[in-house]
């Protein structure tokens, strides 16, 4: 390719995107305007080259004839001077713009080429990204969740004004900062899986729970919700939205605390409940043996020994302790496990393990037991020991109802059996109903039907209960009597089968 010649300058020129105007230097006269120049302003050449400021600029003060011509002077004298500069259009319309006025020594003198491009947009643009910063600021100030950024070791590389607040701690002393070390040893193992788990899952969060040790040696408990975020170069690592749940977890502990006394109540009751019958029961046999272990000592001491009688006497007294220890044996496969313990259970395992003690308040009181179980196991899920509690309190209940009726007429119904969703127990007694109970009431803790009541009994189950996702009510039968019912959702049989 040949040299390129004056021609070919000047289509390179004319080419260019940029706007260009010529001035002279010494009177700042327009010389020459590139077609980009011309067709932004909408004059020719020849309409720009007598023209002054005031006629192609706005009319701000700013933008005034003494101002223009100090900044191309300032090009003359430096070679190189930059501003902002406000043009007007032939129409009328103001066009902010970045202009640069560069010193050119021409074949016939000095010469000053302003290149100059249309930033109205650009600047429309920053303005309203910094309108959108401060919202963004304000925002943040006035959001509950404190926001961190982390990098993968747990360095702290972004802080909320709300995170510094809620760690106690400015800006410049969490900038840089490890959290994992803010955070007690026990929080730390969830806070590093979350740091390694979700760097590569861009968009996945996951929720944990940290125990942050204040600048004051005090803990108090965040709920975090744990995204990894990539916002190009300027922030990139795990942002964690922290909500202080120290109340919460309190509240928690309160809650977890107040559990265990109520199964502390419970299993008080049950034991108090059964303790009553096996005193009763105990009392026979050991009665018994003793007076057999009397008969064969005064055999013994007499002068009429028979073996016969002393082997009678001896094998009696054998059976009769023997009974004593099936009771107490009963008594101990039933409260095995006494502490919080939640298991998969046939609902009729647990009504069999209570027979036994409800046979024995049965018989004190004369009162036939009809017992109407289901042929196929009611697998649930529940706290077998608790759970059996509800049921004899609930029998005992009936039974003691029925202990005031004549003889013939003391008769209760069990019943087992499931729902399509729940494994159902009901008790149903003949005595004087429900109807006098005010309503909610019931298992409320302040009624009770008996001289010697305190109302507990029902108050428990109905807790034992509905904590275990289940429901209790009690209802009034069609021809004499109550029924008392409890509900507790099946669990899937293949939780129940080896695997």
């Amino acid at each position: 390719m040949a040299a390129l010649d004056r021609a070919d300058h000047e289509r390179l020129v004319q080419a260019l995107s940029y706007c260009i105007l010529v001035h002279d230097a010494v009177t700042k006269n327009i010389l020459w305007a590139n077609d980009a120049a011309c067709q932004m302003l909408g004059f020719t050449v020849e309409e720009l080259k007598p023209l002054k400021a005031p006629d192609m600029s706005s009319p701000d003060v700013r933008y005034r004839r003494s101002v223009g011509v100090k900044w191309l002077q300032d090009a003359v004298d430096s070679g190189i001077s930059r501003t902002e500069w406000m043009y007007r259009s032939k129409s009328g319309r103001n066009i902010m713009t970045e202009a640069i006025a560069t010193r050119v020594d021409l074949s016939h003198g000095q010469a000053i080429m302003v290149q100059f491009r249309d930033i109205e947009k650009e600047e429309s643009l920053k303005s309203d990204l910094q309108r959108l910063e401060g919202r963004l600021q304000a925002f943040l100030l006035r959001m509950a969740e404190g926001i961190l950024v982390l990098d993968a070791k747990g360095t702290i590389t972004f802080a909320s004004g709300a995170a510094t607040t809620q760690l106690n701690r400015g800006t410049e002393n969490l900038l840089g900062e490890n959290f994992l070390e803010l955070c007690t040893a026990s929080s730390r193992s969830a806070l590093k899986k979350v740091l390694t788990t979700y760097r590569a899952d861009d968009g996945a969060s996951t929720a944990i729970r940290a125990e942050v040790t204040q600048p004051d040696g005090s803990n108090r408990w965040f709920g975090i919700s744990c995204q990894y975020i990539s916002l190009e170069k300027d922030l990139t690592g795990t942002m964690l939205m922290l909500q202080d749940i120290t109340d919460q977890v309190a509240a928690e502990e309160q809650h977890r605390r107040d559990l265990e006394h109520l199964n502390y109540l419970g299993r008080y009751n049950a034991m108090g409940d059964m303790a009553m019958a096996i005193a009763h029961e105990l009392g026979q046999p050991l009665a018994a043996a003793t007076n057999f272990v009397d008969g064969v000592s005064r055999r013994v001491q007499g002068s009429d020994l028979n073996a016969n009688d002393l082997l009678y006497g001896l094998k009696n007294a054998r059976l009769q302790i023997e009974r004593a220890n099936q009771i107490v044996k009963s008594l101990r496969d039933f409260v095995v496990q006494l502490e919080h313990s939640e298991q998969i259970v046939d609902l009729n395992e647990i009504v069999r393990d209570c027979m036994y003690f409800v046979q024995l308040r049965a018989d004190q009181s004369n009162t036939e037991v009809q017992l109407v179980m289901s042929e196929e196991p009611i697998w649930i899920r529940c706290e077998k020991v608790l759970t059996g509690q509800v049921v004899l309190n609930l029998c005992h209940n009936a039974i003691d109802e029925m202990s005031g009726w004549p003889e013939r007429e003391r008769h209760i119904t069990i019943t087992t059996y499931a729902t399509s969703e729940a494994g159902v127990f009901r008790i149903a007694d003949r005595g004087k109903g429900i109807s006098h109970i005010p309503d909610g009431r019931i298992f409320d803790g302040a009624f009770t039907s008996k001289a010697t009541g305190s109302g507990i009994g029902l108050a428990l189950s109905h807790r034992i209960i509905t904590r275990q996702h289940g429901h209790i009510y009690a209802e009034e039968n069609e021809s004499r009597g109550a029924s008392f019912t409890f509900e507790l959702p099946l669990t899937e049989i293949e939780d129940v089968l080896p695997k």
